[in-house]
């Protein structure tokens, strides 16, 4: 069986847009592969954080997953800086990384040309050398990734390459795997930005553990177009394609099978069954969310799957020394 693996940085509230482009990907797929899953909390240091909200949020996060349908028997589930193998193999990965490949990593790139931006910490720069140790200490063999971090995963497989042409085969090389539908979820306000936690106005995000009251005003009053005609066309019907693709996966169908159900509605028509769906996923979840974190399970999946992790990047770093030289 593949083996698959995902992080995620515990730097805000999850939204709705990672659980349709992110985790329901990882509930369908977790049966199918060999999954690995986990909180990316040292990747959160790049900027300044709260330390008792960080490791509030890290822990919740472990709960939202299992509330959203992760299942232990089938995916492990761990925290990143429980595992200090990561930062071992990340070191060696930076001493095969080229200033030039960093440098034009999307984030790193983007701050540096802020010209407002005086303080862009090192580990910014240098981050994308730790995501690299985190898929490839476990030979994931596919990482799904948003249209955003496909970069990541290529630099992984850049610096496996890299390694093994070194110093003989020791990595696998991971493929990314990039949702056909659902893998970006808009802004509801301007759905020409992707849906963001950092949304000023927070009119055009939905949290998944916010108000399911108020994410369905949210839905009603996301904008669309003055076509008045229900369809799926992203470059000229950003808003309505949105909701429609918000709507069929919640709903588990397909996008043709969405517009097909509303290709007689008004505005006014659909916007209501979005939000009534929306409305009705969240009231669930964080049902299920509630019941997660009073049981007491988050620790006893994280000491079990602590074990499992710690061998394998053990096991995998052991081999990465032995062929670059270091040690007795």
């Amino acid at each position: 069986m593949k083996r698959l693996l995902s992080g995620i940085k515990p730097t805000g509230e999850l939204t709705l847009g990672n659980y349709i482009g992110a985790i329901s990907q990882f509930v369908k797929m977790q049966s199918n592969y060999e999954t690995f899953v986990f909180v990316a909390d040292l990747h959160a240091l790049t900027i300044y954080n709260d330390p008792h909200l960080l490791k509030e949020r890290i822990r919740n996060i472990i709960a939202m997953y299992l509330a959203c349908g992760l299942d232990p028997k089938y995916t492990t589930l761990f925290i990143q800086s429980e595992n200090v193998y990561h930062n071992n193999l990340a070191w060696v990965l930076e001493c095969n990384s080229y200033m030039g490949e960093l440098s034009r990593m999307t984030q790193f790139k983007d701050k540096s040309k802020d010209k407002n931006e005086t303080a862009i910490s090192c580990g910014l720069f240098t981050y994308p050398a730790l995501m690299a140790a985190d898929i490839l200490i476990y030979d994931a063999d596919v990482v799904p990734v948003g249209i955003d971090q496909k970069q990541h995963v290529e630099l992984a497989r850049n610096l496996a390459t890299r390694f093994n042409n070194k110093y003989g085969d020791t990595f696998k090389i991971p493929e990314p795997i990039i949702p056909q539908e659902g893998a970006k979820i808009y802004d509801l306000m301007n759905p020409n930005k992707k849906m963001s936690k950092s949304d000023e106005t927070g009119k055009g995000c939905i949290m998944l553990l916010e108000d399911p009251k108020s994410a369905k005003k949210k839905i009603m009053s996301a904008v669309t177009d003055s076509d008045l005609k229900v369809y799926y066309d992203k470059e000229n019907k950003p808003g309505v394609s949105n909701l429609l693709v918000i709507y069929s996966s919640l709903k588990g169908i397909s996008i043709e099978e969405a517009t097909e159900k509303f290709k007689d509605s008004n505005y006014g028509e659909f916007k209501k069954c979005v939000a009534f769906v929306v409305e009705e996923f969240l009231e669930n979840l964080q049902k299920k969310y509630r019941e997660v974190l009073d049981s007491g399970m988050v620790d006893k999946i994280l000491d079990e799957s602590n074990e499992k992790v710690r061998k394998l990047a053990e096991e995998k770093v052991r081999q990465v020394y032995e062929k670059i030289g270091v040690g007795r």
